[in-house]
């Protein structure tokens, strides 16, 4: 089971967005058939099933094993990801566009430029796991506070000098065979917990090592 999976089919996407569906695979984290699944959530069998071979259709849940009992054959079912995301490619001509207003300073830019790399990651993975090539990737994140307002700007600034430094030192335009990477940097403040619902580990500051590109097929 992979920890994340990338929904880039506009049916897929529908498929997943209804309540039901959405239950089915929370449910089927820990595969079980369409007997016991449904005896869980209360409702017929019958439309478990069905509900079941709409999210196998598009790839969403997965044949894990079957049972034979007499006559009756069971099929354990089991989700294919412990957890989903949509990708804007789902969405075909209404993504955001990041191009469309490039302003650093506005949050529904940084939105739309989270969108394209959620977009551009969904792809990446999907080819990788085509070819069954390993994909190389590095993310930082985590958290810090600012005791001003002028803290933050001068943060702001600072990053974006060193940032810029650090692209023309290892930028090669010209290499040959070179592959080009897209860097992404984002700052926002932190969102308040919800009640009853666990917020995120909060990481008081970044680590102080970095480590090399995280390789995940």
């Amino acid at each position: 089971m992979l920890d994340v999976a990338v929904i880039e089919e506009p049916a897929a996407a529908a498929a997943v967005l209804d309540p039901i569906r959405a239950r089915l695979l929370a449910e089927l984290r820990t595969p079980a058939s369409a007997a016991a699944v449904a005896a869980r959530i209360g409702l017929p069998r019958q439309k478990v099933n069905y509900h079941l071979k709409e999210l196998e259709r598009h790839g969403l849940v997965q044949l894990v094993e079957e049972h034979r009992k007499g006559n009756v054959t069971e099929r354990i079912m089991g989700a294919a990801a412990r957890s989903f995301v949509i990708s804007p490619a789902a969405l075909p001509g209404v993504a955001p566009d990041p191009a469309l207003e490039p302003n650093r300073l506005s949050a529904r830019w940084m939105l739309a430029v989270a969108a394209r790399l959620v977009r551009d990651v969904g792809a990446l993975i999907t080819g990788a796991d085509r070819a069954n090539k390993r994909l190389a990737t590095f993310a930082l994140d985590g958290e810090l506070t600012f005791a001003s307002a002028a803290d933050r700007a001068a943060f702001i600034a600072e990053l974006a000098a060193g940032t810029a430094q650090l692209v023309e030192k290892y930028h090669s335009a010209t290499a040959a065979g070179g592959r080009k990477h897209r860097l992404v940097v984002a700052l926002h403040p932190s969102v308040k917990p919800v009640s009853g619902v666990k917020a995120p580990e909060a990481h008081p500051q970044l680590p102080a090592g970095t480590p090399g590109l995280a390789k995940e097929q």
